[in-house]
């Protein structure tokens, strides 16, 4: 239950409303839009092993890092810029992950270019609309999908890195692919 009165699936709480207002407006919300959807995947992948609230507040500093999540600019970004990004404390500092924005900026643009858009290839997955779950608790939701294993094997043959099918599928809750909110959740 949130300071506001609301059950979510998480955030709300006083001194986590960042993460409530996130779950409100963002999580499980249809995102079309190619450089969201970059933003989203980079972020996701940051997220392995981490919390997404770690992730969450640590968001300005990648946008601030990564140009935006301009996709063109992050695909140009040299070893000198990416190397100076493990010193900087806004964003996770892991050498693998930060290197990974470059390396799948530059196949994100390789698929808008062979599909006319990321967006139409990603959601080309789903037959029909996003599928509801509404599970009891986190321990019963699902963390992959046969989607997401498909997604996510596309992905890393064409040499996107962190791109798991349990991130995937947490790309696919963040994207609206999928309205995984909780049982009472307010939004369900």
């Amino acid at each position: 239950m949130g300071s506001d009165g609301k059950a979510r699936c998480f955030g709300g709480q006083a001194g986590k409303e960042f993460y409530g207002d996130y779950h409100d407006n963002e999580w499980g919300v249809p995102v079309h839009d190619d450089q969201l959807l970059f933003e989203d995947l980079i972020l996701e992948g940051a997220q392995a092993g981490l919390s997404w609230e770690t992730v969450l507040r640590k968001r300005d500093g990648y946008r601030r890092a990564f140009h935006g999540f301009n996709i063109e600019r992050c695909a140009e970004m040299s070893d000198t810029e990416l190397e100076a990004l493990r010193e900087d404390e806004g964003i996770i500092r892991n050498r693998l992950k930060i290197y990974s924005v470059r390396k799948n900026a530059r196949i994100f643009l390789d698929m808008q270019e062979e599909f006319g858009s990321f967006d139409s290839w990603l959601w080309e997955h789903l037959n029909g609309p996003p599928p509801i779950n509404r599970p009891a608790s986190f321990s019963d939701m699902a963390t992959t999908s046969p989607v997401s294993d498909t997604i996510s094997r596309s992905l890393k043959k064409r040499g996107m890195s962190f791109v798991g099918s349990t991130i995937i599928y947490a790309y696919m809750q963040a994207i609206g692919m999928t309205d995984d909110h909780l049982k009472g959740c307010w939004k369900a």
